[in-house]
């Protein structure tokens, strides 16, 4: 408590001081004469509500098909040629010089000089219904194929992976955007009041390259930024009481620092004080709810072993569980981030062959059970499962500086690549678009990075040319000023 008053005499102190004000006055002293003008004008500005209303539930601007949605990022960019574009024609190319249309003009993270063809590692069959083409490194997803909505002729503007990133999740290559899991909150709110509407898991050992700002609130209020969750140990740091803390002096506690926070507020009218007033009540909340939730003891077994979870262990298996448990629990937004999918032949992990045969076996059975069981739970329909990366990988083998790698590896690719949506209101057994026979660029209904994202918020209940917020003094959209919603792919 004693600290908790020093720094609010810190802060009052600070306050008082001839620099803080001026630093307070932003773009200078003539600017608060001309706002004492525009006051005069008219009536003041209208103040801020006491509370941020994201722990209740929006309206959309039509009736949505997806009221929650599972995101699935396999950070580093799995290869489509091994996984879903099947191209027997990249067969007969395999060790060929790479033809010099795919070279002039292009850039690369990597390649350069004139790398060779890298034929498909898979082995491709049709499964299926709708027959879709998937390869036996995908033996469980093949039972679900009937599921999910395919988008083979994905691009990207962006070839390196922080950038790429930032563009499929937050519309923008640069930081400072807010999130899709933002953006949804911000528009529809939270259906929990005890659980934050936009949680984060992830796996992999390491965060995504474009770190926590691909899951941030950008210009947004923070309260709509993404809470990551822990799969080991307390699932939020310092959810519980201290040591000698009990329940009852932890929110006394709390409403202390929340008095003080509402008479700064009060004083200085900074809106993401009442963010903070928002976080703190919402963190006291979660202590009895999160770890209920978090806690996988209670399933049946026959659950724990469709996913292939090992009760106790943090993996990238409990964090699909734990997404089915949360949006189960009606939280809005739920984004996995797996890391570790690049392939670039440099080492016996980092390649198309062992490597990423290692990767799926580790994630395949638990993403196809995650299909399963929300189905089998009459969750499916209403919750839109997106899976996918940041950008492809090229039909030639990677050479840094003109060497071969040692092991078989592909570049980045921003031409094609394979991204696929399931449940929410998408189409079951569907393959949207077509790349060409090398699998070099799509030549059949091309999806921008964009036009994921308008398809994804109009399935939310967003047109996304209208769903906006204002910030410096123009309207900002997650799509920016493109995108088109891929009707082809709603059901």
């Amino acid at each position: 408590m004693d600290k908790l008053l020093n720094e609010l005499r810190h802060a009052d102190l600070q306050r008082q001081t001839r620099r803080h004000f001026l630093q307070s006055a932003g773009f200078g002293l003539g600017m608060l004469g001309l706002g004492s003008l525009l006051d005069a004008c008219g009536p003041s500005r209208e103040k801020p509500a006491a509370a941020l209303p994201v722990a209740t539930e929006k309206v959309a601007q039509f009736i949505p098909k997806a009221k929650r949605v599972i995101y699935i990022h396999m950070a580093g960019a799995p290869s489509q040629l091994e996984l879903f574009d099947y191209k027997p024609e990249l067969l007969k190319y395999h060790g060929k010089d790479c033809p010099a249309a795919f070279l002039e003009g292009k850039k690369f993270a990597f390649i350069q000089g004139v790398p060779k063809m890298l034929g498909p590692q898979g082995t491709f069959k049709q499964y299926g219904q709708s027959g879709a083409w998937l390869s036996d490194y995908l033996p469980y997803l093949q039972t679900v194929a009937d599921e999910i909505t395919f988008l083979k002729a994905m691009h990207t503007d962006q070839f390196n992976h922080a950038p790429a990133q930032l563009l499929l999740h937050t519309g923008s290559a640069r930081l400072g955007r807010p999130s899709l899991g933002a953006w949804a909150v911000y528009g529809l709110g939270s259906e929990n009041q005890n659980l934050p509407g936009f949680i984060v898991l992830a796996s992999g050992g390491r965060q995504p390259d474009a770190g926590k700002s691909v899951y941030g609130s950008g210009f947004l209020p923070s309260v709509y930024q993404g809470v990551q969750c822990r799969t080991g140990g307390d699932p939020v740091l310092y959810v519980t009481d201290p040591h000698g803390m009990n329940r009852n002096l932890r929110k006394k506690t709390i409403d202390a620092i929340n008095n003080l926070n509402r008479q700064t507020y009060e004083e200085v009218q900074d809106p993401e004080i009442l963010t903070r007033i928002s976080q703190y009540e919402m963190a006291f909340r979660m202590q009895m709810s999160v770890p209920e939730v978090m806690d996988v003891s209670k399933e049946p077994p026959f659950i724990l072993d469709m996913y292939g979870v090992k009760p106790g262990e943090g993996s990238f298996a409990m964090n699909c569980l734990l997404a089915r448990k949360l949006v189960e629990n009606n939280v809005r937004f739920v984004q996995l981030f797996d890391w570790g999918w690049d392939g670039h032949g440099t080492s016996s992990a980092d390649n198309v062959e062992g490597g990423l045969r290692h990767k799926c076996a580790l994630s395949d059975k638990p993403v196809a059970a995650l299909l399963q069981d929300l189905k089998m739970r009459g969750l499916l329909e209403e919750t839109l499962v997106v899976w996918g990366a940041e950008f492809g990988r090229t039909p030639m083998q990677e050479n840094r500086n003109g060497v071969v790698m040692p092991y078989m590896g592909r570049d980045h690719h921003l031409e094609a690549f394979t991204m696929w949506m399931a449940g929410g209101g998408t189409k079951r057994g569907y393959t949207h678009g077509q790349t060409d026979e090398l699998g070099y660029y799509g030549v059949n209904d091309r999806v921008h990075v964009h036009d994921l994202q308008a398809t994804i918020l109009h399935l939310m209940g967003f047109d996304h040319e209208k769903f906006t917020y204002p910030f410096q003094g123009r309207n900002f959209r997650l799509t920016d000023t493109a995108g088109k919603v891929i009707t082809n792919v709603v059901a």
